[in-house]
């Protein structure tokens, strides 16, 4: 008798804890959930050697929602002038707070010897500006996870980023 009032107690605790813990995402699948804004925010040379580059990306996630948005990864592409820069996949999970921003790094490792032809014409007029994109998808949730796709294009002038 006392085992099955017990093993009761232990069912209705679990259902009370899975119904609290999915109400946060019911705003996930209802018309009230905003996708976060995801921007490259800033881009560090690591190491750069001839035959490989060390970069670190520095992504920031903005969450208008009124709910923590948990954050279970970032698959992303990013060329410099129709170049590939880089390519991957982050698997760090975090959380953003409801209307909030969090800040992570990507470390990233490449190859541009193929292209440096193209990188050094690009780079002959540092007040030229340099098109970029960034292209991927931010995956969100914990049990019932929704992908949040994101592209961003815009330019750059190395000039900018060049010491005098």
């Amino acid at each position: 008798m006392f085992l099955q009032a017990r093993a009761r107690t232990i069912g209705l605790a679990i259902i009370i804890g899975l119904h609290a813990g999915l109400s946060g995402c019911a705003g996930w699948f209802s018309g009230d959930f905003q996708d976060p804004e995801v921007r490259l925010v800033k881009v560090d040379v690591i190491k750069a050697r001839l035959l490989e580059q060390r970069f670190s990306l520095r992504f920031r996630i903005d969450n208008p929602n009124d709910v923590d948005l948990p954050v279970r990864g970032l698959v992303y592409d990013v060329h410099l002038n129709g170049i590939q820069l880089a390519e991957g996949e982050s698997s760090e999970w975090f959380s953003v707070p409801s209307h909030g921003r969090s800040e992570f790094e990507v470390p990233v490792r490449t190859n541009l010897w193929r292209h440096v032809k193209q990188i050094v014409k690009a780079l002959e007029d540092p007040d030229q500006p340099i098109r970029y994109s960034l292209s991927g998808e931010v995956k969100t949730g914990l049990f019932f996870g929704r992908d949040v796709h994101m592209r961003r294009d815009g330019e750059i002038i190395p000039g900018d980023y060049i010491p005098e």
